[in-house]
């Protein structure tokens, strides 16, 4: 592994991690819980690492979207609570109750499904009950003429044998967005979520737990969301402009080096398509960081690489494993000098916004030839590379 550190890698701060939690535990308030949304290897950082890392600082539980993503977690030593967000199929039921892993219930079929085979099983599974208050994705439908019908389908899930409700939740499909209809929306979807939970506990004559719908966007924007848990994702990892609003710190500085520098003549085509042709003598850099890697090609001759000199503008089509960066006003720069494509100088939103997207797809697309370098209270800790040798 240690021949491809120098060619493109990921640098993961686990102290920034560290600051993030802490700051936004101090946000939220030490009687609310804090789950930390890891699924989809925590956004790309790392979901084994950025999971010990909050258990050690003490939060309350973990999200994912699958099963096999929580038996990471728990192989990777990981015992803290883990709620699945997606879904599982009913013969892995088993399978959660062993690993003492909470699934999402989004319907009553499922409902039904998991308390079978619970019960079959001869044991109880942990669920959160999802409510679909406007996201219109998964989740019991409640809204207008489905509320009466909905309500009483949750208080009978929970009632179901070898089923234990211990969560009640939702999702907020715009709380991120800082438009009055947005917040309008928002508002609607908190209302109506507080509508079911009073009606489900005043039925059952028991309350949930644990309640909960503040994703990032209400983390940052709507205390009144915070209940009994917030559940944070892309704040934790410092991206996105409400996560720099909050001053918290990038977790993730993706780096790459240069690999090559070439002098062209001006008239010179440079890439597939012939998209830039330099317009004077031109100092070309070439760095092994293409869209094998995660580099949009969206972004080919749209976007700037830091330097330690300064941005060095990207020219021509992105390639699969390299692309160009224009040197020619930044004669310092040398073959071998590293290169930041976002992170502390470059924040990842600024990509995003380049490429018409948000800051989670590019995280997450950053691939697994991609070597991730941990790094602890200063000192570089792990390295971890996802291809098999």
């Amino acid at each position: 592994m240690e021949s491809t550190l120098r060619r493109t890698w990921a640098e993961i701060d686990l102290d920034a991690l560290a600051y993030n939690y802490r700051a936004l535990r101090q946000r939220v308030g030490a009687d609310v819980k804090f789950l930390g949304v890891v699924k989809a290897d925590a956004y790309g950082h790392g979901a084994v690492q950025v999971s010990r890392t909050l258990q050690e600082l003490g939060a309350d539980y973990l999200a994912v979207s699958s099963i096999d993503e929580a038996a990471e977690l728990r192989s990777g030593g990981i015992t803290m609570p883990i709620l699945i967000l997606g879904h599982t199929p009913g013969e892995q039921v088993g399978r959660l109750i062993d690993l003492h892993i909470t699934q999402a219930v989004t319907c009553q079929a499922k409902a039904l499904e998991y308390s079978r085979e619970a019960v079959r099983h001869g044991g109880e599974l942990t669920v959160h009950i999802k409510v679909d208050t406007g996201m219109s994705r998964l989740g019991y439908l409640v809204d207008e003429k489905h509320f009466d019908t909905g309500t009483a389908d949750i208080c009978a899930a929970c009632d179901l044998p070898g089923l234990r409700a211990e969560g009640i939740f939702t999702h907020f499909s715009v709380s991120d967005e800082p438009d009055a209809d947005s917040r309008a929306y928002t508002e609607k979807q908190l209302a109506l979520f507080r509508r079911v939970i009073a009606a489900v506990e005043e039925k059952r004559g028991q309350r949930f737990a644990i309640r909960h719908c503040a994703n990032s966007g209400g983390v940052a924007c709507y205390p009144e969301t915070y209940m009994d848990m917030v559940r944070p994702g892309i704040l934790l990892y410092g991206c996105g402009a409400l996560a720099e609003g909050l001053g918290l710190r990038p977790v993730m500085t993706l780096k790459t080096t240069v690999s090559t520098i070439k002098t062209y003549e001006p008239g010179t085509d440079i890439s597939y398509g012939r998209l830039f042709t330099t317009p004077r003598v031109t100092r070309m850099g070439v760095v092994p960081y293409g869209y094998a890697d995660g580099f949009f090609r969206c972004l080919s001759d749209r976007c700037a690489l830091m330097t330690a000199a300064g941005a060095a503008p990207q020219r021509g089509r992105i390639c699969m494993d390299m692309c160009m960066i224009d040197l020619t006003d930044l004669p310092s720069v040398q073959v071998g000098d590293e290169v930041e494509i976002f992170g502390r100088n470059q924040r990842v939103d600024v990509l995003a916004d380049a490429a018409g997207t948000i800051p989670y797809e590019l995280t997450c697309a950053v691939s697994r030839r991609v070597p991730r370098i941990y790094y602890k209270n200063g000192q570089e800790t792990e390295k971890e590379l996802l291809l098999r040798f």
